[in-house]
């Protein structure tokens, strides 16, 4: 186990604040990723997709390094714009 999962574990086991805010954060950073590779795979720079979008390579950014407050209209207009469905699961943790 790295030194960054043993401090994770050891912190969330001993601060149930740090373990909420720490999971809700690791969710939006996943979105973040995913929605990057999902870029990449279709070929895209940030500034090819923002075109396409009808929007400034900026708000690309935002949308990948804080998906956290992104809307469900934008994220089906990300998809279809690097050729992928938007799917949307609800599960028990």
């Amino acid at each position: 186990m790295s030194d960054v999962k043993r401090y994770v574990q050891n912190r969330t086991e001993r601060d149930t604040e740090f373990a909420q805010n720490y999971e809700a954060g690791y969710a939006d950073f996943k979105i973040g990723v995913i929605l990057r590779q999902a870029r990449e795979s279709a070929g895209l720079t940030q500034e090819e997709l923002a075109k396409k979008l009808h929007t400034k390579k900026s708000s690309i950014s935002r949308i990948e390094n804080h998906a956290d407050d992104v809307r469900l209209s934008t994220l089906r207009r990300y998809a279809d714009a690097v050729g992928a469905n938007l799917q949307i699961r609800l599960a028990h943790s």
